[in-house]
This record gives structure tokens, C-alpha cells and sequence, in this order.
């Protein structure tokens, strides 16, 4: 299983930004997609934005394209998450994951992905 940690949460005004970032605890080799996804009380998780290795060929929901951008970090199999122009709606607690399987483009499927963080809390107040 691979350990994934997560930082960057936190809380701030509706129009705000905040960045979020994931790294394996450990060195790990052979990821093909990384991702974030969220998650609020009562609802499914969701998935917010991909990225593949290489190229990093990315995937978003549609409730976040144009205001959120994910990218690959400087550390190796790190991502992070630049969330600008917050809304109350993206408030919720935010996963990293990743998963080993080739794939042509990385989904937002939650059964996707066999390895998470323990998630960073978001709140968007309005």
C-alpha cells in the first residue's frame, strides 16, 4: 500500500485560493495517474482533477474547469492542486490518489484508484 500525504488545506472566503499538495511517504515508481477527488458529508466521493506521468495529460469536472489546475510537483509522483476563485460548493475534504493500471487518459472513477491519502479539509466560507 502506498502511504500518501496530503497538505494545503485550510479555510478561506468565497474568491479565495488556496494550493493543495500530494506526495508518497516513500519512493514509488510505476504510477500512471494521479488524482484529487473530495468528498462532503452525506455525498459520494467525486472526482476533481487527474493527471497522467509523462506529459501529464489532465481531467477535470466540469464544476471546476477554468479555476482549478493540477500539476505534476517537483518532487518525484507529487502532484498538487491550485484552487482559485473558491466557492462554498468546493468545500469538503480533499483526497489524493493514484493507481499503477495503464490507462490513455485518467478517469475520475473512485474504483480507479487503489491507494489514498487521508485527506486535507477544505472550508469556503461565503
Amino acid at each position: 500500500q502506498v502511504e500518501l500525504m496530503e497538505s494545503g488545506g485550510g479555510s478561506v472566503q468565497a474568491g479565495g485560493s488556496l494550493k493543495l499538495s500530494c506526495a508518497p511517504r516513500e519512493r514509488t515508481s510505476g504510477v500512471i495517474c494521479m488524482a484529487w477527488f473530495r468528498q462532503v458529508p452525506g455525498k459520494e466521493r467525486e472526482g476533481v482533477a487527474t493527471i497522467g506521468r509523462g506529459g501529464g495529460r489532465t481531467v477535470y469536472a466540469d464544476s471546476v474547469k477554468g479555476r482549478f489546475t493540477i500539476s505534476h510537483g517537483n518532487a518525484k509522483n507529487s502532484i498538487e492542486l491550485q484552487m482559485n476563485n473558491l466557492k462554498p460548493e468546493d468545500a469538503g475534504v480533499y483526497y489524493c490518489a493514484l493507481h499503477f493500471r495503464w490507462v490513455q487518459d485518467c478517469g475520475t472513477a473512485v474504483n480507479d484508484y487503489q491507494h489514498w491519502g487521508q485527506g486535507t479539509q477544505v472550508t469556503v466560507s461565503s
